[in-house]
């Protein structure tokens, strides 16, 4: 697994042996069982994850109903806001399915960054393209209408199809778990055309 790390930061940096045992010694390699929560709503922490394999989501609990936010699969980020503002956290981050996953919490990066500065050129870069990218998932969402998520999340990221129970992805795309069954047979009988 530290392997996959690796190839995904060489994406940013170059890494010397010293910087990847130093990343070792952190013990940041964990198995995560299915339906395992991360983070509880009210709960603080300083931990941030990356996905090696797997699948986490992020929701809320509206009126007692789930409200699915985000998917994080294969080398996703999320540090949860809880982490940056030191307040409690106002949702719940749990386990799709049994996942492996990085944790590291804001005492270590501190660590690693005045070690290793790169570490945070690195990170910076991270955050850039998380935040572009979340800016354009937001807008795409609020300027489309169920079909078209439903259509964009097919053709962006149709491995959530197979991954995730269904009442979860009608929660993502904004739904009703029967409006998302519909839905479906409709896009069939279009395709079909």
């Amino acid at each position: 697994m530290q392997d996959i790390l690796f190839d995904f930061i060489a994406k940013y940096i170059s890494l010397t042996e010293d910087e990847k045992n130093a990343l070792i010694s952190l013990n940041l390699f964990h198995s995560v069982k299915k339906g395992a929560t991360l983070l509880h709503e009210g709960q603080k922490s300083k931990d941030s994850y990356f996905v090696l394999k797997g699948c986490i989501r992020k929701y809320y609990i509206v009126d007692g109903e789930e409200k699915t936010t985000a998917f994080f699969t294969e080398l996703d980020a999320l540090t949860p806001h809880c982490v940056i503002n030191k307040a409690p956290s106002e949702y719940f981050v749990s386990c799709v399915e049994d996942s492996i996953i990085t944790v590291s919490n804001s005492d270590m990066e501190v660590e690693i960054n005045s070690k290793f500065p790169k570490f945070e050129i690195m990170c910076r870069m991270l955050s850039e393209e998380l935040l572009a990218k979340q800016q354009i998932n937001f807008d795409e969402f609020k300027t489309s209408s169920p079909e078209q998520r439903y259509l964009n999340l097919i053709q962006k990221r149709p491995d959530l199809i197979q991954r995730v129970p269904q009442h979860q992805l009608a929660s993502y795309l904004g739904i009703k778990p029967q409006s998302l069954s519909r839905l479906r047979s409709r896009v069939m009988e279009k395709s079909k055309e």
